[in-house]
């Protein structure tokens, strides 16, 4: 005896595959993911390491922390919003994405070059002596 599958067998089996996709990892997008909320206070890096006028990537947590001028940090997500690749390099003021060449500021995350439209989200940090945290 053939089974064959029925519409409403294929739909809601399509259904539960998104679902389950749905509260997967995190791991394919930019912005935050549902554990970043418990990871404030980590250590990121000292700030010393970053320099002035460029930035480090943290690809383990998936965060660029930047330092456009002297004492001033930021922080943005280091998956790039074209197609969710992780940004390679800050270098000349801008972080860089290699996949398709998109750049974003150092400064506040906007796009300087596309194909990327959008920003790059920013991460909250805090300076704590010479400690970058999540804030």
């Amino acid at each position: 005896m053939t089974t064959r599958a029925t519409r409403r067998t294929v739909l809601l089996a399509s259904g539960a595959v998104a679902l389950a996709a749905g509260c997967g990892s995190g791991d394919g997008g930019g912005g935050e993911s549902p554990d970043a909320e418990g990871s404030a206070g980590q250590e990121l890096l000292p700030a010393a390491d970053v320099p002035v006028g460029g930035g480090r990537i943290l690809g383990a947590e998936k965060i660029v922390v930047t330092q456009p001028e002297q004492g001033v940090f930021k922080a943005f997500s280091a998956v790039c919003t074209h197609q969710n690749c992780l940004v390679s390099d800050v270098s000349d003021g801008t972080v860089n994405c290699v996949c398709h060449n998109s750049r974003f500021s150092i400064t506040d995350g906007s796009v300087e070059q596309g194909p990327a439209t959008e920003p790059l989200p920013e991460e909250r940090i805090t300076v704590d002596g010479n400690t970058i945290r999540r804030a």
